[in-house]
C-alpha cells in the first residue's frame, strides 16, 4: 500500500497529518484538502511519526468480503454465546469482553487465516497456533496496554468484525506521539515491531470513538487475531 501524507487541522491537537489509503508516496503539508472518511485510515500526531512508525502498521479495509464475515461469524458465535461477556481482566486491560482461541477451523474460514498469515507474516516463520477470538460488547473497551512477548512475537494482525472502531496506538515514553487507526468492518490492521513494542494500543469507547474529528459508532466488535512466536 502506497502511502500519501497531508497536514490538516484537528479537533484535539494542533495538527494531525493523515495516510490515505490509495496514492503516491509523495508528502505533502496541506497540499490536498480532507478527504473522506473512507480513504482515510490512520493519523498521527506528527508527519516523522506517520513516516516512522507508519511504516510498521497497516491497515486494509474491506479485506475480507461480506460472505467471508459471515462464515466466520457462523463459526464463532454458538461458541461464544456459551460464555458471558466479563467486565474484569487478569491484568485490568479489557472491559466488556468474551474470549476464546481456535486451532481448527472450517474450510473457507482456514482460507482466510491463510490470506491473513500471508500478508502479515514472514513465509516460513513460526507462528501461534491457536488464533485469539475478541468479542468486545458495545459498552467494552480495551484499555492502553503492550501485549506480554511472552504471549506473541513482533507481529499481530487482526481482523475486525461486525464494527468499525478506532486503534489508539501511543509512545510509551512520549504521550504525545500518537496514532489512530480506522478499523472499519472487515478490515485487517497489522502492528510490527516498534509499533508492537514501543507503543501502547487500546480500542476506544463508544464514547470516545471520533477519528480525525468525525464520529465513528462503535457496536458490538469481533476480533480474530493471528500472532507470530517471540524468536
Amino acid at each position: 500500500m502506497k502511502l500519501f501524507l497531508t497536514a490538516l487541522k484537528h479537533t484535539r491537537k494542533p495538527a494531525v497529518y493523515i495516510c490515505h489509503r490509495f496514492c503516491s508516496s509523495a508528502c505533502s503539508s496541506s497540499s490536498r484538502g480532507p478527504s473522506s472518511l473512507q480513504d482515510e485510515v490512520i493519523v498521527g500526531s506528527s508527519p516523522e511519526l506517520v513516516q516512522t512508525v507508519g511504516s510498521q502498521v497497516e491497515v486494509r479495509p474491506g479485506f475480507i468480503t461480506e460472505e467471508e464475515e459471515a462464515a466466520l461469524l457462523q463459526e464463532l458465535e454458538p461458541g461464544l454465546r456459551k460464555k458471558r461477556y466479563e467486565f474484569d481482566h487478569w491484568d485490568d486491560a479489557i472491559h466488556g469482553y468474551r474470549e476464546t482461541e481456535r486451532l481448527r477451523w472450517a474450510p473457507v474460514c482456514e482460507e482466510i487465516l491463510s490470506r491473513v498469515r500471508a500478508v502479515a507474516f514472514p513465509q516460513g516463520g513460526p507462528l501461534l497456533g491457536p488464533v485469539h477470538v475478541l468479542d468486545l460488547d458495545k459498552a467494552g473497551y480495551i484499555k492502553p496496554h503492550v501485549d506480554s512477548v511472552k504471549f506473541c512475537g513482533s507481529t499481530i494482525a487482526g481482523l475486525s468484525l461486525l464494527s468499525d472502531s478506532i486503534m489508539r496506538l501511543v509512545k510509551e515514553n512520549a504521550p504525545n506521539e500518537w496514532l489512530d487507526l480506522l478499523l472499519t468492518r472487515r478490515s485487517l490492521y497489522i502492528l510490527r515491531d516498534q509499533a508492537r513494542y514501543n507503543f501502547t494500543h487500546e480500542i476506544l469507547k463508544d464514547e470516545d470513538s471520533v477519528f480525525n474529528g468525525q464520529r465513528v459508532p462503535r457496536q458490538r466488535r469481533i476480533s480474530v487475531i493471528c500472532r507470530n512466536l517471540s524468536g
